[in-house]
């Protein structure tokens, strides 16, 4: 027997057991009387108990036995699991008895329940923004903005930000009890007005009017504790699982005013003698004890919200893969309701969810609103008619203003008292939205006898305010809310919601489950440390390190150096940690979750730990291979310092990215920060060279002491104390002299306090920068001067006209669409514009031929995943398609559909040929002729159901280069931009022209948008044939109609389309002509035309025995998935596949298939001359087009840049002011080459990093373009490797004039020229090196690992810490291959390698140079080449390694 079974066997006897129990006392009446006696007893002693111990005591009745009595604060994991069971079994079903069992009991004493109602009165919210193409973020605007904004705060010059109204004078009231739906058009204020309600507005809005709780105004009471703003975008700590989250969340907040009401309760039904439920008793009594680590309230929103399936998985992000998009809309719903918030403003929490689980989460919401009278206000996207039915009062928002706010049954009669009505076949949530837009509107006038004038959402408001419920609702407000009934638990003043130690405690128990979760990160450090230690162990071996002369001496200070370069470096990956983490910081402390202390102090001291491990692997393996003083103390001092420093270091990088609060920001202030701290150290130059205006700087870098104290340890030791021939001083001490460090031995102690004191130091500032920054606004869609002038005339109710860039007056214009409009018969709303309108069919400017796709017993099959071989399963290949047939044709649109894991996107990947692996059989053929690839991408079209476009193009350029690109050559420019116009249109694009589309989520186009430019792109290509996938998933009804509207058009163009689709509405649903329709398992069960409302789909459906008919005004697609899933084959035995097979249709399928197989007469085969459309030189050209308005447009990487380089070099001009010129010590050399040094190695990896990023986004691009024929990868690599040279040149012009006029290097014009030049390619090989690492790694957080660990040895190779002639044989060869040794070797040996001036030891400069680094000056021409050859290395390297790997797998 399973284990399933025997738990069911069990489980029965155990339900057995009660029913005998409950229901025949008489019989047994001994027995059971006494086992109730015993509780009754049990419960008499726990009355008498002092009511704070009765609180916490409870009677447990487990299935089997006694009851007995427990702690509630000891309730165990399984406890809590099976209490829930018998409280709530089934979510759905149990939640209203459950909700109401508990009401019961708190009504039976009379206790009031504490409510909200919250008002709003005469609310203004108006923004400031830029408007037009100042808009536009290019280099020029943003060092103008940024010029502005300075002279601004002085006052000097008024601001050209426009202000922008985002909410117009609306009032209203949402009571307790009641469910109030939030309904809009995007960008009509709604989650604007959430925000004012939930008192979360942004800083920087002008507000005027009030918002009330209960009569009290928002500075009375704490708005984030009582009422909970849910928000739409998802934040979440990938590491963590589900039940984890909630967990920390319920702990956070704590539970409210929870206990003082139980305690009330307990104390009323102890003098009524009333005996509670004891399972209910123990629920309410768990729920309301605060500092649990996981509460029952966690346990019991994740069985309401149905999150129970992926309780214990983790969230994931982008790196990690976690629960699906709907879970995470869930979880970020649950985050709020384990908390004891009593008013809930929800913002689109339906995203992402498919129509059933939305409805099972707002019915539960519903639920806990209405029997615990809580106060909610919900905003969603698209409400399916049974979710829209479950709310009591409905908000209508439109351009800012309030058009309608009541009950929801009166919404209708509004409108038809308005002159509206909707249509049979519609959601009533649908028509709303649509109601007030200009594009939608006519199509529901009712009153055909009176013309029809647009309606403005102003005059819709003055309505309103005459209509019954306005009136009712204006007499409402005008009579104050009485402040002396709210209750006196019903607004929150505590700030935050557990005590402080509490919250420490959670934060430390969170903080130490991510490091757990995190130890990869620990362990590859770890990794590293060991490979660079290994590495200096044998590089400076002691067999090779005399301890002789200083020079040797110098040797021993750059294994110093180096040392403590590692143990800063390696907190480095502290920043990109901690910013990684900030979003959700910043969401969590403005929820008051906790204080920011309460987060920087478990970040700081959990990690000391790892620094006692990383640091002592470092000191343990290298101290006595490299020969340091051996005396066991100096062993343990230097352990010490370096553990100070290292935490120092990595105080300073969390620091850095608190302040940062962006990885861009964050690493260059980062860097800026190392810099300083680094060339100010005494080791790159020396403290007596530093200039008496960056003295400070010296005596502030905490890397000085750490390089004092380190050095001072080492060489005041035993084995220094050797006086050299003709000197009078200890080898050590006069070492030290000559490199200006300070030779006492109390310096040591100096240098590990000042360490300690900026450990402190940093983490208080970053406890500090927590508190009080701010997270960075999302810049918001750029504002055309049209939308500004629409949405300033719809608050003044003028109607403006909108200028149509001048091709048709405005008069012709309206009367166009208004003909149009009146012409479209009303269920076909979504479907072309009809013959008043013939004039747009005469033709696309550029002919195309019609094409149909035959496929004929398609299968597809991959090889079988290890997980299911390790299940058992013998076969090697795993089909996912098994032999599907069908034919699409020109003007015809066909829907793809099936549930998820049909095979939808399969199916249309095969045919489209973007299959990377797997193995395709079966035949396929375009108009009769069998399919070839090659010719196939220049005629279709693929739209991706991600859109993945380059963000910093405007939506006409994205639309011209696709065209310039996937375009015959014959076809001219002229005729080629009227092509883009005309599509423009058709895509209604044309008002978006020069909108930037931005990145996905973060800002530029909405998703509706950029779904209609994803198809835009493809249709500039004139294909026959279009594949879309789910061109509506994630829309609102409105923009899916928009969307369905285009793809209408494009098929009355006469082209062949095909759709997959997920879940369509009736409206939707209507617009397509055929249906493909797939089981789970990849086969047809249904391939036909539709029919009007779908006739034709019903007939054949339910004329198979079994099926159930359709109901009246049901969605025929949701039916249809209904009857045909699984479960339903299961219940009515029957193979729907089987059944197709056998049908009258499937034979007129075949018949056709074979008459399309065979090509017309008189046709001929499809044959062009080349692969691409365009020239290889004209692909080179337009590749580079686009990455110069990429890299125009994108100042956060090029203007950053060239800030960056210019601070450095006037910083580095200062600091090594007039070096060059001095050549009397050694040191002098050193000094000059230490400032060369420093700046290759920081502006290099600076450019480095800062080129991964961009490429990694512009490959994914790459990919989609690659893909659909536009280029190949040879002309993409040109693009970005070419676009980066002026900028690189610009960025050595200005570092090497600045650096070089003030270091006072000799103005000989080739020794300037030499710099400039090697200064140009270190730099470009530096960024092409970041390119290069992107292209051979999947994604950019390897890449950004992998790049790192080669700066490490770049940089102990680089011959300035160790030279040349001093590394042992076996590293040799690695100095060779290092780019950073000859770049030094160039600018050195130019510099200097011709000198013959004498230094104070008596040989020239010249020989020097030689016999220290071994640089001689004629060999300057032969590096110059092999610098150019590294450069060249590089870029073909990326260009190769584009061309050859794909990480996308499909």
């Amino acid at each position: 027997m399973e284990s399933g079974d025997i738990f069911r066997v069990s489980s029965a006897r155990l339900s057995s057991s009660n029913i005998w129990r409950n229901s025949t006392m008489e019989v047994f009446s001994r027995s059971s009387l006494e086992e109730d006696d015993e509780e009754a007893l049990k419960w008499a002693a726990i009355e008498k108990l002092p009511t704070y111990l009765r609180i916490r005591r409870g009677i447990l009745t487990e299935e089997e036995g006694q009851p007995r009595e427990i702690d509630v604060k000891n309730l165990g994991l399984l406890e809590k699991r099976n209490l829930l069971e018998r409280l709530v079994k089934i979510a759905e079903e149990d939640n209203e008895k459950f909700l109401l069992k508990l009401k019961e009991r708190i009504d039976r004493v009379g206790l009031d329940l504490p409510t909200i109602e919250v008002r709003f009165e005469h609310l203004n919210v108006d923004a400031e923004a830029y408007v037009g193409s100042r808009a536009l973020p290019t280099i020029l605007n943003f060092s103008v903005n940024i010029l502005e904004g300075f002279l601004n705060s002085l006052h000097i010059l008024p601001s050209r930000k426009k202000p922008f109204p985002i909410l117009h004078d609306v009032s209203g009231i949402i009571k307790p009890g009641r469910m109030t739906l939030l309904l809009g058009p995007p960008s009509s204020g709604k989650t604007t007005l959430l925000l004012a309600l939930a008192g979360k507005l942004d800083k920087d809005l002008k507000v005027s009017g009030s918002v009330t709780y209960n009569g009290h105004g928002m500075d009375e009471f704490v708005p984030q504790r009582t009422s909970a703003y849910i928000s739409q975008r998802d934040l979440h700590i990938g590491e963590m699982t589900v039940r984890e989250i909630l967990a920390f969340s319920a702990r956070c907040q704590g539970v409210g005013a929870r206990y003082e009401m139980l305690a009330e309760l307990s104390r009323r039904e102890k003098d009524a003698n009333i005996k509670p439920d004891p399972d209910l008793d123990i629920y309410m009594k768990a729920a309301s004890l605060e500092g649990q680590e996981a509460s029952v309230v966690t346990d019991y929103v994740l069985k309401i919200l149905g999150l129970e399936v992926c309780a214990d998985t983790i969230v994931g992000d982008e790196m990690l893969r976690g629960i699906s998009g709907g879970q995470k809309k869930r979880l970020t719903t649950g985050e709020m309701l384990v908390g004891p918030a009593r008013a809930l403003f929800m913002d689109e929490i339906s995203t992402g969810l498919d129509s059933s689980t939305t409805f099972q989460i707002v019915n539960s919401i519903r639920q806990s609103i209405h029997i615990l009278q809580g106060t909610a206000v919900i905003s969603l996207l698209q409400p399916a008619p049974e979710t829209y039915d479950l709310f009591s009062d409905i908000i209508l928002l439109s351009d800012g203003q309030i058009v309608y706010q009541g009950p929801r049954e009166n919404v209708l009669e509004f409108f038809e008292h308005m002159g509206f009505k909707c249509p049979e076949r519609k959601g009533v949530a649908d028509f709303l939205q649509e109601v007030t837009s200009r594009k939608d509107q006519e199509q529901y006038w009712a009153d055909k006898d009176e013309p029809y004038n647009f309606i403005t959402a102003k005059e819709f408001a003055e309505a309103f305010q005459s209509f019954h419920v306005g009136r009712k609702l204006g007499d409402e407000l005008a009579v104050p809310f009485e402040k002396s009934k709210s209750h006196p638990a019903a607004l929150t003043t505590e700030k935050y919601g557990v005590s402080k130690k509490e919250l420490l405690k959670a934060c430390i128990s969170r903080e130490y489950l991510l490091m757990k979760r995190n130890s990869f990160v620990y362990i590859f450090k770890m990794t590293q440390l060991i490979l660079m230690a290994i590495i200096t162990m044998t590089l400076f071996l002691r067999t090779e390190m005399p301890k002789s002369t200083t020079v040797d001496g110098g040797i021993f200070l750059g294994a110093l150096f180096f040392t403590l370069i590692m143990i800063m470096f390696n907190g480095f990956s502290e920043l990109a940690l901690s910013i990684m983490k900030l979003p959700v910081f910043f969401k969590q402390r403005d929820l008051l979750f906790f204080p920011a202390w309460a987060y920087s102090l478990p970040t700081w001291i959990l990690k000391i730990p790892i620094t006692f491990v990383e640091v002592a692997i470092w000191v343990f393996m290298t101290y006595y291979v490299i020969g340091f003083d051996p005396d066991v103390g100096r062993f343990f001092k230097q352990y010490l310092l370096l553990l100070c420093i290292n935490q120092m270091a990595s105080g300073l990088f969390r620091f850095m990215g608190a302040l940062g609060r962006n990885i861009i920001v964050a690493n260059t202030f980062g860097s800026f920060a190392l810099l300083a701290v680094l060339v100010m150290g005494g080791f790159i130059l020396s403290k007596d060279d530093i200039k008496k205006w960056w003295l400070w700087g010296y005596w502030f870098s905490p890397m000085m002491y750490g390089q004092n104290a380190i050095a001072v340890n080492e060489f005041l030791g035993k084995s220094w104390r050797h006086i050299p021939p003709n000197s009078t001083e200890p080898l050590g001490v006069s070492l030290l002299k000559s490199r200006g460090i300070f030779p006492e031995a109390h310096w040591y102690w100096i240098g590990v306090g000042a360490s300690i004191g900026y450990v402190f130091l940093f983490n208080f500032l970053f406890t500090l920068a927590l508190a009080y920054l701010d997270p960075f606004g999302n810049p918001q869609a750029i504002l055309s001067e049209e939308t500004l002038a629409e949405r300033n005339a719809s608050k003044t109710g003028e109607f403006i006209e909108l200028s149509s860039r001048g091709r048709k007056s405005s008069s012709e214009r309206g009367s166009e669409v208004r003909r149009s409009l009146s012409s479209r018969s009303m269920s076909s709303r979504v479907g072309s514009i009809s013959e008043a309108d013939q004039n747009r069919k005469r033709g696309m400017v550029l002919p195309f031929e019609p094409l149909s796709i035959t496929f004929d017993d398609i299968r597809y099959a991959v090889d079988m995943p290890q997980e299911m071989k390790a299940q058992g399963i013998l076969e090697d290949r795993l089909e996912l398609l098994k032999g599907v047939s069908g034919s699409f044709r020109p003007g015809v649109l066909t829907a793809l559909m099936g549930v998820s894991g049909a095979g939808k996107t399969t199916l249309m990947d095969v045919l489209a040929g973007r299959k990377t692996g797997g193995y395709i059989e079966g035949r396929i053929t375009i108009s009769g002729y069998p399919k070839k690839q090659e010719t196939f991408a220049r005629i279709a079209g693929y739209c991706e159901q991600t859109d993945i476009h380059s963000p910093h193009v405007t939506v006409y350029e994205s639309l011209q280069y696709s065209a310039w690109l996937r375009l015959p050559p014959e076809v001219d420019s002229a005729t080629r931009k009227m092509f883009i116009e005309e599509v423009m249109e058709l895509v209604e694009l044309t008002t978006l022209r020069e909108a930037l589309i931005g990145l996905p989520g973060v800002n530029g186009l909405s998703t509706e948008q950029r779904k209609r430019l994803t198809i835009a792109v493809e249709l500039v290509a004139n294909p026959s044939i279009i594949f879309m996938d789910e061109p509506t998933s994630g829309l609102d009804a409105r923009a899916a109609a928009i969307v369905m509207r285009t793809v209408r058009n494009t098929v009355d163009t006469g082209r062949t389309v095909v759709c997959t689709i997920h879940q369509p509405s009736i409206d939707i649903f209507d617009a397509f002509d055929e249906l493909f329709l797939l089981k789970r398992g990849g086969e047809e069960i249904y391939v036909g035309p539709l029919g009007r409302h779908s006739a034709h789909l019903i007939k054949y459906f339910e004329e198979i025995n079994g099926v159930s008919k359709i109901k009246d005004g049901y969605n025929p697609a949701t039916w249809m998935l209904d009857v045909t899933s699984a479960s339903q084959e299961a219940a009515l035995e029957v193979n729907f596949a089987g059944v197709y097979k056998n049908s009258e249709l499937y034979r007129r399928n075949k018949a056709l298939i074979k008459e399309l197989s065979t090509p017309p007469p008189g046709t001929k085969d499809l044959y062009f001359h080349t692969q691409y459309s365009q020239s290889f030189y004209t692909q080179c050209m337009a590749c580079l087009w686009k990455q110069h308005w990429s890299y125009w447009r994108n100042p956060p990487y090029t203007a950053v840049r060239l800030l960056f380089t210019t601070f450095i070099a006037l910083m580095f001009g200062t600091i090594f002011w007039d070096l060059g010129s001095k050549r009397g010590k050694q040191q002098d050399l050193f000094n000059a080459m230490g400032s060369m040094y420093a700046a290759i190695l920081f502006i290099g990896v600076q450019n480095a990093t800062s080129v991964q990023p961009v490429v990694a986004i512009e490959r994914t691009v790459f990919y989609r373009e690659r893909a659909a024929g536009m280029y190949s990868a040879l002309p993409y690599a040109f693009g970005q490797v070419v676009i980066e040279i002026p900028y690189i040149f610009i960025q050595t012009i200005i570092y090497g004039v600045i650096v070089y006029a003030m270091i006072g290097f000799d103005w000989t014009v080739t020794k300037f020229f030499w710099y400039l030049f090697f200064m140009f390619f270190t730099l470009l090989y530096f960024t092409f090196y970041g390119m290069m690492t992107v292209a051979v790694t999947p994604n950019p957080n390897i890449a950004a690992i992998i790049s790192s660990g080669f700066y490490g040895i770049w940089n102990l190779f680089s011959g300035f810490i160790i030279p040349r002639t001093r590394i042992p044989i076996w590293w040799r060869w690695y100095y060779y291959i290092c780019p950073v040794s000859w770049t030094l070797y160039g600018l050195v040996a130019s510099q200097f390698g011709d000198i013959k001036d004498k230094l104070d030891t008596g040989e020239t400069v010249e020989h020097f140079v030689r016999s220290y680094f071994g640089f001689r000056h004629d060999f300057v021409g032969f590096v110059a080449i092999i610098i150019v050859g590294i450069a060249v290395l590089f870029g073909f390297t990326f260009a190769f390694s584009i061309r050859t790997f794909n990480f996308q797998k499909r």
